[in-house]
């Protein structure tokens, strides 16, 4: 036999661990309600688009290239003009696997090791373990209620310029951001990229949770406000349709898709289901995703009431509009890494905060938790369960409510 450990390259990610299925209360991850997948009429658009163009499966990129199933390009002009005020074309967007992999093209093409980039305190820990592995520098900007504090931004950018550094990119999660929830006023945005485009800055946005927000009203996407190449837009359906399905996009002009297609080397996003998604939401989409936020926002005030029952003043959050998250803050005697491993013992999985924060001391006593995927009862109980490890672990809450049994 090989020992294949004496061939690994060095600075490997840490081993998988095998799946052994779900925990039983399980608020980790993007995933989605399983009730609200369109399962019947995704059946009946697969029929109908296979019917009419399956044969062009035959060709790598169907018939229309190497950026993507033209049809669901073409869906995402109109709805990109529609909701979020973008202007563009079907040969301003990519399509990719899923938003995970539109970062990973546009971190290749931009990022040296050594750079220095900026992002929100709180952010996507599958772009903030990423980015580590590319060797960049992350300066951490401030949020509040709002989102970005544009204040602070002005003050990073100013420091970083009297270092001789100028940043990469600044990279934000404006609607809905993960893991706060927070939505950034239209105000805060013109400012953000007037202040970026004073110090020759770009902007990477990542807009996988703007279909979530409640009301179903946005501030413009900071691309339809910029109108150009001075903000990159990377968008998803895995948070609006289905996690699985592994579709995202990148808007961008052709400057800068001519040379993210070279690295893009997976001989293109899979067919079938670009060709099924873009049958289904020229038809549906809009009916799916309302009927899709009154589910979750339902979903989301049986989590913040367990929250409250169960731990009272010592859980500290902000009720969102929108999302499939709730990012809570509890006393700084807990260690939410510590309380994350004692909980997945007893069925119970969580994000820690500090695997979502660019300092991981300021996710110390901070939790991300998902409230799309597990049953209102199973919210109730789950919570429950939490507070009892946690009262257990470090003393939080001080008293146990008998709730949710």
């Amino acid at each position: 036999m090989i020992d294949y450990a004496t061939l690994f390259r060095a600075n490997l990610p840490a081993a998988a661990g095998k799946y052994n299925g779900f925990p039983k209360y399980n608020f980790v991850g993007g995933h989605n309600d399983a009730a609200s997948v369109p399962v019947d009429e995704l059946i009946a658009a697969a029929g109908t688009v296979l019917k009419r163009e399956g044969s062009t499966l035959a060709t790598y990129g169907l018939n229309s290239g190497p950026q993507g199933y033209r049809g669901l390009r073409e869906f995402l002009v109109k709805k990109l003009a529609k909701n979020a005020g973008i202007a563009c074309t079907a040969d301003d967007i990519l399509i990719t696997g899923g938003s995970q992999q539109a970062l990973e093209l546009i971190n290749s093409l931009l990022l040296d090791p050594g750079d220095t980039i900026i992002v929100e305190e709180a952010s996507y820990g599958g772009f903030l373990s990423r980015v580590r592995r590319f060797g960049v520098n992350m300066v951490p900007l401030p949020l509040d209620k709002q989102g970005m504090d544009v204040e602070a931004l002005g003050r990073i950018l100013a420091d970083l310029k009297g270092k001789g550094i100028r940043p990469k990119y600044l990279f934000t999660i404006p609607t809905v951001q993960n893991p706060t929830a927070s939505i950034l006023p239209l105000e805060r945005r013109q400012a953000v990229i007037k202040l970026c485009e004073s110090y020759g800055v770009p902007i990477i946005e990542d807009e996988c949770y703007s279909d979530l927000v409640w009301d179903g009203k946005r501030p413009q996407a900071m691309r339809g406000i910029a109108g150009d190449d001075r903000v990159i837009y990377v968008g998803s359906f895995s948070k609006s349709i289905a996690p699985a399905v592994r579709l995202g996009y990148i808007v961008a002009g052709w400057p800068v898709l001519s040379r993210i297609l070279p690295l893009k080397t997976d001989s293109g996003t899979g067919a079938i289901d670009q060709m099924v998604l873009a049958e289904f939401c020229e038809a549906r989409f809009d009916d799916h995703v309302a009927a899709l936020r009154k589910v979750l926002k339902r979903k989301l005030g049986v989590l913040t009431e367990a929250v409250s029952a169960n731990f009272g003043t010592a859980a500290e959050f902000e009720v969102p509009d929108g999302g499939i998250f709730l990012w809570i803050k509890l006393p700084d005697s807990v260690d939410t890494l510590k309380l994350f491993q004692a909980a997945s013992k007893e069925g119970v999985s969580l994000n820690p905060g500090a695997e979502w924060s660019v300092d991981p001391a300021h996710g110390k006593s901070r939790l991300r938790l998902c409230f799309a995927n597990p049953t209102e009862q199973t919210i109730r109980e789950g919570v429950a369960k939490l507070a009892e490890i946690c009262n257990r672990e470090f003393g939080v809450p001080t008293r146990i409510a008998n709730v949710g049994r």
